[in-house]
């Protein structure tokens, strides 16, 4: 920072923290990034810091942004800007503007200020829309009417600071919620842009409390239906593992909803897995509940389904059988092996081929039976095995 400051002052640059940190400041709370913007050369002052620490600057033009790196620390530096949008969810046109103009733009009132650092308005805090009161009085409010209309991931972030912050949303800012997601204002933003949304409520650090105020609010119903207020939800653990939480969405859903879910939000490969993997689950729970399958056969039928759509299924699951079944393979059947290798199986006269997997697939049902136990146990049984394909 001191840097930073150092750098602005040469340059003549009208510098201010903006935005959460300073709501944090406020608060006493925390804060890993430093949000700053400039009523200057953006970019000039960026990579004059970025020269300074011997680092570099990554601009990103589009939005007037740069962003520096150095030692665990992370820069984001703005330039002073207003925003204008084409249309409900599409990315905002940038224009320069004052640092007023800049907070008026902003999302919500206790994110709407800024700390003058260097420059005209060095050492005093602007905070033109009552951002301090509201963080005095606990309470998300929204800059404007058609906050949420302009960009409706708003909605989402609205619900997580209320969340993390222990504060309540504003009753008109509420209403304007309810209205906006009535107007389907969710179908307008990108699947790229959902996920994205859906992804930091995962990082908070209280996701489950989150996803459930959004399932109360009808948010997770506007981000896809089926999903409706998932108050299965309460079932979880609040410490439960991000995937194995959002494996948990789709634990009441279709293999036609479930495929639907993973085309709403452009799901990456793991994400995408762990959606199948709980609808599978599904279809699998009769053979699973069924008190007579083997230890084995309970193996075979769970070892491609990732762990995270197992956890969550299984603290999901009503079925008592199937819950100890879900359990006994997370903490220790998935990780039987046979203590033979290929090497071991060639040099006991088993050939290269397809007859190697079949022969370990049998000594690792035989360990999950418990009908071997030791090297000597498995290396008698590969001996049966051989005689028997000799007969």
């Amino acid at each position: 920072m001191n840097v930073t400051l150092s750098e602005a002052r040469r340059r003549k640059a009208h510098l201010y923290l903006v935005g959460g940190p300073v709501r944090d400041l406020m608060l006493n709370r925390r804060s890993e990034d430093l949000d700053l913007v400039t009523e200057g050369d953006t970019e000039a002052l960026a990579m004059g810091v970025a020269q300074a620490v011997g680092s570099k600057a990554v601009l990103h033009r589009q939005f007037r942004t740069a962003t520096v790196k150095c030692e665990g620390a992370r820069l984001d530096l703005a330039m002073a800007r207003k925003e204008t949008y084409a249309r409900p969810g599409a990315l905002p046109t940038v224009t320069a503007g004052t640092i007023e103009e800049d907070l008026e733009r902003r999302d919500f009132t206790i994110n709407a200020m800024a700390l003058g650092l260097a420059g005209r308005q060095e050492g005093r805090l602007l905070d033109p829309s009552g951002g301090l009161t509201d963080l005095t009085e606990g309470v998300v409010r929204i800059l404007h009417r058609g906050s949420f209309e302009d960009d409706p991931t708003r909605i989402f972030r609205a619900i997580r600071y209320e969340q993390r912050l222990g504060f309540r949303l504003e009753s008109g800012t509420l209403s304007q919620l309810s209205d906006a997601l009535s107007a389907g204002m969710l179908a307008a933003v990108s699947p790229d842009r959902l996920r994205n949304e859906l992804q930091l409520i995962l990082a908070e650090d209280v996701p489950v409390r989150t996803l459930l105020r959004a399932g109360e609010l009808g948010v997770l119903h506007g981000l896809y239906a089926p999903l409706g207020q998932a108050d299965w939800l309460r079932e979880l653990d609040e410490e439960a593992e991000p995937l194995t939480l959002f494996a948990a969405l789709a634990f009441r859903m279709s293999q036609m909803e479930g495929q639907g879910f993973i085309a709403r939000l452009n799901m990456p490969t793991e994400w995408a897995e762990v959606v199948t993997g709980m609808v599978q689950l599904s279809s699998d729970a009769p053979r699973l509940k069924d008190p007579m399958l083997s230890p084995s056969g309970a193996f075979r039928t769970l070892e491609s389904c990732p762990i995270a759509s197992i956890n969550a299924f299984m603290l999901l699951t009503p079925s008592v059988v199937m819950r100890e079944r879900l359990a006994h393979y997370s903490e220790s059947q998935r990780f039987v092996q046979p203590l033979l290798r290929g090497g071991d199986l060639l040099a006991l006269g088993v050939p290269q081929g397809p007859q190697m997997g079949e022969i370990l697939r049998r000594i690792q049902d035989a360990r999950l039976e418990g009908e071997v136990t030791t090297l000597e146990e498995e290396r008698a049984l590969v001996l049966r095995c051989l005689a028997d394909l000799q007969a």
